[in-house]
């Protein structure tokens, strides 16, 4: 088992059984454990990690419907109720069995009910992995605007058992991929390019490449948890990404673009910007654009959505005096924060993602 120690908790990584929940469990004498799960998760992880580590302990299940149109205030509300309804505590323990979903509803959820109990986070997702679950960032969405209400707050402990990969369809685990091409971009170009170079995204992904994102991440976010600085660089696609995101969301399609495939698209259009403005090498652009692409679907972003996604970056929270800030890259594994791009150079972007 390996272990990465944060300024306020640890993240565990292994696929083997642990006794690491239990002991949590029996050092802190929790009056109730309450285990939420959305339907995927239910279906597909519940078993394994009860049979796998929390073993004879009495739980409470709280489920909600997956997707991301369900991180909002209603399945905030029924959680809420139903650990009210079921004797919950101040000294009650949630347990956080999903994606990204369900850790930052979960951590909100925890992070209020009764002013605060505790709770730990178990990912199953790659991208809950090696981003959503790692930070202390909990909070939900308001109609289609993303992570709108939240807090910081620190789970008692991460478990990340890659057991839980297997169960997910190569979307998601490119979703999660998306995060950790993103990790290089900002960080270290040696490992963008170990990333570029793998032929394959499935459940075998070495676990070392998730320990090493969880590692970058984790760095980033000791240097600055409450995001006034340096942390800020993680954000780096995501300003376009998010609101590509939301507009999809709200957008009547067969499928929703899943997060990591909207970040993907915004890290090609913040790389153009990073072009325009910083003069990052061209060549790097396209680098970028062709190894992202390699992985992602290309979708059509017409001259409709355009006009949209340009509407919904003002709402983005890296936003100040009514500016648009953005993350760029003066190089691949080099970052700056808080860089104003004018409208004009973000619909050149666009049409860049699309020739």
């Amino acid at each position: 088992m390996q272990n990465i120690k944060t300024n306020h908790y640890d993240i565990f990584l292994s696929n083997q059984k642990s006794s690491l929940i239990n002991k949590l469990i029996s050092k802190n004498k929790y009056s109730k454990v309450f285990i939420l799960v959305d339907s995927n998760t239910k279906k597909y992880c519940l078993n394994l990690f009860l049979e796998k580590h929390l073993n004879g302990i009495k739980i409470e299940l709280i489920t909600i419907k997956d997707g991301e149109e369900n991180k909002d205030a209603r399945n905030l509300y029924t959680a809420w109720s139903k650990i009210s309804k079921l004797g919950g505590d101040r000294n009650s323990l949630l347990i956080n069995l999903g994606g990204g979903l369900v850790s930052d509803l979960g951590g909100f959820v925890a992070s209020t009910y009764n002013r605060g109990i505790d709770f730990v986070n178990i990912p199953t997702t790659l991208l809950s992995m090696v981003d959503a679950s790692i930070g202390g960032k909990v909070g939900i969405n308001i109609k289609k605007l993303k992570n709108q209400v939240g807090v910081f707050n620190n789970p008692k402990l991460i478990l990340i058992d890659t057991s839980f990969l297997i169960s997910l369809p190569k979307r998601e685990l490119n979703s999660g991929f998306a995060e950790m091409l993103k990790h290089g971009l900002i960080f270290e170009r040696k490992y963008f390019r170990t990333l570029s170079d793998l032929n394959k995204i499935d459940s075998n992904l070495s676990s070392d490449l998730i320990l090493k994102s969880i590692k970058i991440k984790n760095e980033i976010v000791n240097n600055d948890p409450r995001e006034k600085n340096f942390r800020k660089i993680l954000n780096f696609g995501h300003t376009l990404g998010h609101a590509i995101e939301s507009h999809f969301l709200s957008k009547k399609r067969p499928e929703n673009l899943l997060h990591g495939e909207a970040i993907s698209i915004g890290m090609i259009l913040e790389s153009y910007i990073s072009h325009k403005i910083l003069k990052m090498p061209y060549k790097q652009c396209l680098e970028i654009k062709q190894n992202v692409n390699s992985k992602f679907q290309k979708i059509k972003i017409e001259s409709e959505d355009s006009k949209s996604i340009l509407k919904l970056i003002k709402f983005d929270k890296k936003n100040k005096d009514g500016k648009v800030l953005f993350v760029l890259l003066s190089e691949i594994g080099k970052s700056k924060i808080d860089i104003e791009v004018p409208k004009k150079t973000i619909i050149e972007s666009i049409e860049f993602y699309n020739s």
